[in-house]
């Protein structure tokens, strides 16, 4: 699929190149992409809000002379052609930024992104990996692929086990780097390139972790010895620092992480302590008062009497601050009711959507929808599959839609989804 797609639909390298482009503000051309996105009915749509009311100054690669002079295209203003990109579709960018010096500039400060989010467009894309230190990145709405560049790393690192997140507009993949070092590596939108990332204050891995916006939670997991915790930090991509939060009240690891009403909660995995039991409880921590208060009965109930070790982490997600787990034993889906605080069956999950143990299935929030990507598999590989539902206010059971299917020897390896 991705060798069929045309180089302007992908993250292309040649939208970050350090060359010197003529500035192109009034080619012909460039003033048709812009009509195509923002003209309907024969009219041009205007600005909802001004970049300045919004509190923004943006700064050009020229000297940092943000009048209309140097606006992104000239015969329209600043604050209207930046508000009319804001509409177009983060996949088109690549195409759009080649023709223009400031709009590059732009994309590359991250400023587009924080105007995006203000004025509300906000696209979810999935990011997941099938093969070992290759990503590629999926757009639900525009049914686009897009291949990351190639992460680097050792050989130690590329055979661990890995877990990854989207936080702002980086991706974060960390794992073992040897027996006992823990590294991070992240992956930038802005500058589509790998990078060393920031450690962790105390490194450790299978913890259970959420984004929100530009801040992460990472609760819970093991040291290099063992040892499961109960440490908690938070991540800023803006920053990317961390920053130590109060511990939980027990430790865990192999948890699940979500942001519900504003709230982190850490949910199920394994306890502490010489039996390492399978946790029905999850604990929930308020950014306000920097508290962590217990919730029993929080994790999805397991319906097969698995070895709490050989199963995958909850397979939770949540949507318009409604928390959804998938059953993978059952292939069920289930809605989490916050007054009873009890699980209820809804409906059941693709029928493709295959495992090990729940090993190998995302199940994961993209926007106002769950995505479920998974597939069956046979000697000579196999495919996966990426399935979608809009949860509607009925209640009604999940009606699964195709996005598209891709070729694959393995499983899913790690999936996150980042919205910008």
């Amino acid at each position: 699929m991705l060798e069929n797609r045309s180089p302007d639909s992908c993250l292309s390298s040649r939208l970050f190149s350090e060359e010197e482009e003529e500035d192109d503000d009034k080619l012909t051309n460039g003033k048709r992409a812009l009509e195509e996105v923002v003209v309907g009915g024969g009219e041009m749509i205007r600005p909802t809000k001004s970049l300045k009311l919004m509190g923004f100054s943006i700064t050009y690669d020229n000297g940092g002379d943000s009048s209309d002079s140097h606006s992104l295209f000239n015969e329209i203003g600043r604050d209207t052609s930046i508000d009319c990109l804001l509409r177009c579709s983060r996949s088109d960018y690549a195409s759009i930024a080649s023709l223009n010096r400031n709009f590059r500039s732009l994309v590359k400060s991250g400023d587009i992104y924080k105007l995006r989010k203000q004025s509300g467009f906000v696209e979810h894309w999935v990011y997941f990996s099938c093969q070992l230190l290759e990503w590629v990145a999926f757009d639900p709405l525009e049914r686009k692929w897009m291949q990351l560049p190639t992460m680097p790393s050792s050989v130690t690192f590329m055979c661990a086990d890995k877990e990854s997140l989207a936080v702002g507009t980086d991706l974060l993949v960390l794992g073992k780097e040897g027996f006992s070092s823990h590294v991070v590596y992240r992956y930038s939108l802005l500058t589509n390139s790998w990078s060393s990332g920031m450690e962790m204050n105390a490194p450790r891995c299978l913890f259970g972790s959420a984004s929100l916006g530009e801040v992460a939670i990472f609760a819970g997991g093991c040291d290099s010895q063992g040892k499961i915790l109960d440490f908690a930090e938070m991540y800023n991509s803006e920053l990317q620092s961390w920053v130590t939060l109060p511990r939980m009240n027990q430790p865990r690891k192999m948890c699940s992480g979500v942001f519900m009403d504003g709230k982190f909660y850490v949910i199920g995995g394994i306890g502490g302590g010489a039996e390492s039991k399978a946790l029905a409880c999850g604990e929930e921590y308020d950014l306000e008062t920097k508290e962590w208060t217990p919730v029993p009965d929080l994790s999805p109930p397991r319906s097969r009497a698995e070895q709490a070790a050989a199963e995958a982490p909850p397979l939770v997600a949540v949507v318009d601050n409604q928390l959804y787990a998938a059953d993978h034993a059952d292939m069920e889906v289930r809605k989490y009711d916050k007054e009873k605080k009890k699980w209820l069956t809804i409906g059941r999950l693709p029928e493709r959507a295959g495992s090990v143990n729940g090993w190998g299935l995302a199940f994961r929030a993209c926007g106002e929808r769950l995505i479920v990507i998974g597939g069956p598999r046979n000697s000579g590989g196999g495919f996966i599959e990426l399935n979608s539902w809009i949860p509607s206010g009925d209640g009604g059971p999940p009606q699964w839609t195709l996005l598209d299917r891709k070729h694959s020897p393995n499983f899913v390896y790690n999936c996150a989804v980042m919205g910008c």
